[in-house]
């Protein structure tokens, strides 16, 4: 079943259980995709799907940390409750340490010995972090191995 199948089922049974905050979340995750279709003028495989919907979540995420630091907190919290929706279908995210292995195994096969090497090494590693971990975190950890290497 598809990334786009499972929002269509999930989004039904919110219906069901008339779950307004899940099935407005989904709602706005199945609009972005279908905007991102329209923009790109073709439909989306899973991967696609994922990035819209990672890019949904890092949103989510930014807006919690800004209401919070607002001292909104009501608002807050409904963001922090879309993210844990939108992260019921994303894979699992990467720690740290599981960017780090990626890293290295990257490192070792770009044969990458200093910072100019950082491109080879993030052309390796940012297909099979995508929708797993934040870009940044994964690019200042590439670069914090090679200036160490």
């Amino acid at each position: 079943m598809t990334l786009k199948e499972q929002l269509d089922v999930a989004m039904k049974d919110a219906m069901r259980a008339k779950d307004a905050l899940r099935l407005s979340t989904i709602r706005m995750a199945k609009s972005a995709i279908k905007y991102k279709e329209v923009e790109l003028i073709a439909q989306l495989d899973d991967q696609g799907v994922i990035g819209v919907l990672s890019t949904l979540a890092k949103q989510r995420k930014e807006s919690a940390v800004a209401f919070r630091e607002g001292n909104r907190l009501e608002l807050a919290e409904k963001e922090e409750q879309e993210l844990a929706v939108l992260l019921e279908f994303l894979p699992q995210q990467l720690d740290e340490a599981g960017i780090k292995v990626l890293i290295e195994k990257a490192v070792a096969e770009a044969g990458a010995s200093s910072a100019k090497d950082m491109g080879k090494v993030m052309k390796l590693v940012t297909p099979q972090t995508t929708g797993r971990a934040d870009g940044k975190l994964v690019s200042e950890l590439v670069k914090a191995r090679l200036a160490g290497a």
